[in-house]
């Protein structure tokens, strides 16, 4: 059996799996990861990417590309509910912060702009990333075996063609490989929650609906007809690419029998949807698949670590999965390449489930929630199940009609839509992530309450825990985010107009600690600073004074603060890396 050795050994080959590999690759981390899959996605799933998931794109140098490739947010704006595209609009929601009374909210508070860009599109990009930076990915991959002991993990796997077996061993693993994790099955990471709480079906379509989506572009467009009140109604389309490539989602309940999901069935369900009996209508590919709420106790055990859908199961409501997925790679990624490097100690890899299963457990709270919010519509619409045509018809003209019931539906429809905001304006859950513990130091003073209601609306700080808030500055004639200054796999301090002795300290304790430790001063124009905070919006965010320091880690996240100078800068920043990083020893040596 031929025998391979990596630093990192990967199971999975999605979203998650691809983009830890390149991560790691980029710090120079040898790695291996492995898919049972022939190829990447092959099919649109996951697909809006939010302004977290872009800042954590636009750090491995794929931002640019992904919005080159994605449907702009300007495409995604109407989240529009019809009994068909043909037929009556019932309402719609500005969605994703277009709209004006939030369009400032998500330009202030982030350089990433929400797109659409289907796991298909997406995984071929980090996939080719990925082997770009040096990681190694196979296809046809299967798990025959994993175990761990103290010194590393032993994993055997088989090529699903040739039938050759591999064995694979690796200091650490990380469990990518989604719902039904081989890895969590064979480590013995134990979930809470249910499988299989509903049905749903994915239909890849191609059908020209230019001419009713033109006047509303949006993402998605939930068609509710009479006799069919199953979650989320007959049939929500999901724009692939607009607007004539499509993903048709419906639900089903399998104790009243199987759907006809052939091509014919398809387009017949497709043609009512849309209203028009003759329109021409392909099937690309058609998929079942359940919902789960699914959350691991723990992601990390000893040397293995899970990420990704081995961690968190759940429905796709407020699109937070492969937003989360990078997110969890993101966090890893820095962790495990520091404790490979020797530059960390390995309890630095016990803050990675401190921070993200807490995460997980409130992605999937969140997402079922957004789906139980979802039949506040349908309930206001008046439709049920059974129900005949004439009476769901008679019900659309009541909503609509002037009298005194009218007006009371209208109202309850107002406020049913409304709810909707949580999940597709909900800038608060997508970037305001907050970390209470793990690789930081917390402040004895507790952290500031949020200015507005915490879910729909973010409030950026530079309290420890909490992403880096983005500003706009100028270097080099050139504008920059405050994140540009920061991450790319190392720890930064951002300083400000005397903050020198911070800098100075910075280069010692980098040199002292082996780390990659980079000091940035904001504030004036160069050569006052580094980079001017030119419309003094880093002023008003940071919280410190211009003497003071904020200490980033390498995923953007705020790890330490000194208000303003301390007596001896050095020992201070020195301590509190050693703390982030679990160092113990005096000395390490810089890696070769």
């Amino acid at each position: 059996m031929r025998r391979i050795e990596v630093s990192v050994f990967i199971v999975g080959a999605g979203v998650t799996g691809l983009s830890s590999a390149g991560f790691l690759a980029r710090e120079g981390i040898s790695v291996l990861a492995v898919s049972r899959y022939s190829r990447v996605a092959n099919s649109p799933r996951a697909h809006i990417t939010n302004q977290r998931a872009m800042e954590v794109l636009r750090d491995l140098g794929l931002e640019r590309r992904v919005r080159e490739e994605a449907t702009p947010v300007e495409l995604m704006s109407n989240n529009t509910w019809l009994t068909s595209f043909a037929g009556t609009e019932i309402a719609r929601l500005q969605t994703w912060g277009t709209l004006p009374e939030r369009k400032t909210d998500y330009e202030l508070n982030s350089p990433g702009q929400i797109c659409n860009m289907p796991q298909h599109m997406l995984e071929p990009i980090l996939l080719e990333e990925a082997r770009r930076l040096g990681a190694e990915v196979l296809f046809d991959t299967e798990m025959i075996s994993m175990e761990q002991n103290e010194n590393g993990v032993r994993s055997v796997v088989r090529n699903r063609t040739t039938g050759e077996e591999l064995e694979i061993l690796s200091k650490y693993a990380i469990g990518a490989d989604g719902d039904n994790s081989f890895v969590c099955k064979e480590i013995g990471f134990t979930t809470r929650g249910q499988m299989g709480l509903g049905h749903a079906i994915n239909a890849w379509i191609e059908v020209d609906l230019a001419k009713y989506c033109a006047h509303r572009p949006g993402v998605l467009y939930w068609t509710k007809q009479p006799g069919n009140n199953y979650w989320i109604g007959n049939g929500t389309y999901i724009s692939v690419r607009p607007w004539n490539e499509w993903v048709l989602l419906f639900m089903y309940d399998p104790d009243e029998g199987e759907l006809d999901l052939s091509d014919d069935g398809i387009i017949a369900r497709a043609r009512s949807t849309i209203g028009v009996d003759d329109i021409p209508v392909k099937v690309k590919s058609v998929t079942k698949w359940t919902i789960n709420r699914v959350v691991a106790d723990f992601m990390r055990k000893d040397r293995v670590l899970i990420a990704g859908n081995a961690a968190h199961r759940h429905p796709p409501a407020s699109g937070l999965g492969s937003n989360t997925c990078l997110q969890d790679s993101f966090n890893l990624a820095w962790k495990l390449a520091m404790v490979v490097w020797g530059q960390a100690g390995e309890a630095l890899l016990d803050s990675y489930n401190d921070e993200r299963q807490p995460v997980a457990k409130s992605v999937v709270d969140r997402a079922m929630q957004s789906m139980a919010d979802m039949g506040a519509i349908t309930d206001a619409l008046g439709f049920e199940p059974g129900q005949d045509e004439a009476a769901g018809w008679a019900n659309i003209d009541e909503l609509f009609s002037d009298s005194e019931r009218g007006r009371e539906r209208r109202r309850v429809l107002k406020e049913a839509v409304d709810l909707q905001n949580v999940q597709f304006n909900g800038q608060g859950i997508e970037l305001g992530v907050f970390y209470d513990r793990g690789a930081l130091i917390a402040e004895a003073e507790p952290r500031p309450e949020p200015r507005r209601r915490p879910d729909l609306f973010y409030t950026p700080s530079t309290y420890p825990g909490s992403p880096l808030p983005h500003a706009w500055l100028n270097r080099d004639n050139a504008q920059v985010s405050t994140l540009d200054l920061c991450g790319r796999g190392r720890f930064t301090v951002l300083t400000g107009v005397g903050g020198a002795p911070w800098k100075q300290a910075a280069a010692a304790v980098a040199a002292r600690l082996g780390i990659d430790l980079r000091a940035v001063s904001i504030g004036g124009p160069q050569p006052y600073c580094d980079a001017h905070d030119i419309n003094m919006r880093w002023a008003e965010l940071r919280d410190v004074a211009d003497d003071g320091c904020v200490l980033v880690r390498p995923d953007l996240y705020v790890a330490w603060r000194k208000k303003a100078l301390v007596a001896d800068p050095e020992a201070a920043l020195e301590a509190a890396l050693r703390q982030i990083l679990a160092r113990t020893e005096k000395s390490v040596a810089v890696p070769a």
